[in-house]
């Protein structure tokens, strides 16, 4: 880590006064206090659409486990996907005001949140996937953590300093949501004939929307050093799910990727039925009073 890298790491991992930053619930700018000036040689513009994209992905996400609160089989279960909610939350916030910093448009993490449109968006469409049953919900979540966390893994030595340190973090929290959803589809698949076919239907039906987490886009492509690869993450994702699912004693989907709409996908702006109703849902409190603050 470099010297620059180690000092915006400090800077977030410091103790608030209320301790609630790290659950995205605090009320402050998750970056006060912090360089957030954009490195030499970076393209700014492209650094905030990239930190757009993965916040994105992390609020959508969020907002879709939020919404199984009261329908888990167990409290326990209950607690633990609430705070895989608010861990990803708080990855949102912080990749959001990044975005919105590097941008220099005067856009906040709430009005990136609140007040785009449906186009506006560049998350991947997996985040916004409605999980038919439990079964659904740990074979996504799976799917999600694994890949985030290769994807953070290689972040956080990214040439810009607060990417790089919210990466750090972040695939701490990434670690354990990646586990505890392997954990469960390994006692699916692995239990009675009726949760063993439950499993496998689901990763069926999640498993079109895998191959979009690894294609190429031009704003991961102009920033060499900054951003990675999706296309070498492919490998260290094979690795874990090959190895979770031979414990689960289930089969890897042959399922084909979900199509394109004119070769453009999530990224592109271009999300499924599904996203119109969760952004409503989402948004609706901060459009009915914009000028409110909470």
């Amino acid at each position: 880590m470099t010297e620059d890298e180690f000092a915006a790491y400090q800077s977030l991992s410091e103790e608030t006064e209320d301790h609630r930053w790290a659950f995205g619930t605090g009320f402050a700018d998750p970056l006060e206090g912090i360089d957030t000036s954009v490195p030499h040689g970076t393209d700014a513009t492209a650094l905030a659409a990239y930190c757009l994209m993965l916040g994105d992905d992390a609020l959508i996400y969020s907002h879709r486990l939020q919404q199984w609160m009261t329908r888990m089989p167990e409290l326990e279960e209950e607690t633990a996907l609430a705070n895989i909610a608010l861990d990803l939350l708080g990855q949102a916030r912080m990749l959001l005001s990044r975005a919105g910093q590097a941008e220099g448009r005067g856009r906040d993490e709430d009005r990136l949140a609140f007040f785009r449109d449906e186009h506006e968006f560049r998350s991947v469409r997996l985040a916004e996937h409605t999980d038919a049953d439990f079964a659904e919900l740990a074979g996504r979540l799976l799917v999600f953590s694994a890949w985030r966390l290769a994807l953070f893994g290689r972040l956080a030595s990214s040439a810009d300093p607060v990417l790089a340190a919210i990466a750090a973090m972040g695939a701490r929290e990434l670690t354990y949501h990646r586990d505890y959803a392997a954990q469960w589809v390994i006692r699916l698949g692995d239990g009675t004939p009726l949760s063993h076919g439950k499993m496998q239907a689901a990763l069926g039906v999640i498993w079109p929307l895998v191959d979009e987490l690894f294609q190429a886009d031009p704003v991961t492509a102009a920033l060499p050093g900054v951003a990675a690869d999706p296309a070498g993450l492919r490998a260290e994702f094979d690795a874990v799910l090959a190895t979770v699912l031979a414990a689960a004693t289930l089969e890897r989907p042959s399922s084909a990727p979900l199509a394109r709409v004119a070769g453009r996908s999530g990224r592109d702006g271009v999300h499924t039925e599904a996203f119109g109703y969760l952004l409503a849902e989402l948004q609706s409190i901060a459009r009915a009073h914009p000028d409110a603050t909470w």
